[in-house]
């Protein structure tokens, strides 16, 4: 028996019903596994294409996808587990908005055909507020990390 109550892997059509974004800003396409016992955590991935919109003006010659989209959809993550979580104790989320990202730093550029995988844990909820630390990675190799803080409204 699983303790996971959404079926894995979770598509983009429920993501959907988790994040408000939509093209070209929705930056999560699958959730492939979670975990609320014994910490909360959630993977997904994000296939980076190279008809993305972004990489038209970043760079044009030399295509690398801008850390702050990365920094993005960790936060996407980080808002897809916090309801992952409340569906856990059957209570209905609202929109989490990003309120700090520290500790950033970015290890390797990631490019067109990367799939960037997104692993972040949930390390403390209190009063809304949900702290998280977020890696990225491509091929195992780090790209990035952070923590964040979200808050729900």
């Amino acid at each position: 028996m699983t303790d996971q109550l959404l079926q894995i892997p979770i598509e983009i059509n429920q993501i959907k019903k988790f994040l408000p974004h939509r093209y070209p800003f929705l930056l999560v396409d699958r959730v492939t596994d979670y975990t609320l016992k014994p910490e909360i955590t959630l993977t997904a991935i994000k296939n980076v294409t190279s008809n993305e919109p972004f990489f038209e003006g970043h760079f044009p010659h030399e295509p690398v996808m801008p850390g702050v989209l990365i920094l993005e959809a960790m936060a996407q993550a980080c808002g897809i587990l916090a309801h992952v979580a409340l569906a856990a104790k059957q209570t209905e989320g609202g929109v989490y908005y990003l309120v700090k990202i520290d500790k950033a730093r970015f290890n390797r550029m990631v490019v067109p055909g990367d799939q960037l995988v997104l692993d972040v844990t949930q390390t403390r909820v209190m009063r809304g507020l949900g702290q998280y630390i977020c890696k990225a990675s491509v091929n195992g190799k780090r790209t990035s990390s952070c923590e964040i803080l979200c808050a729900e409204r």
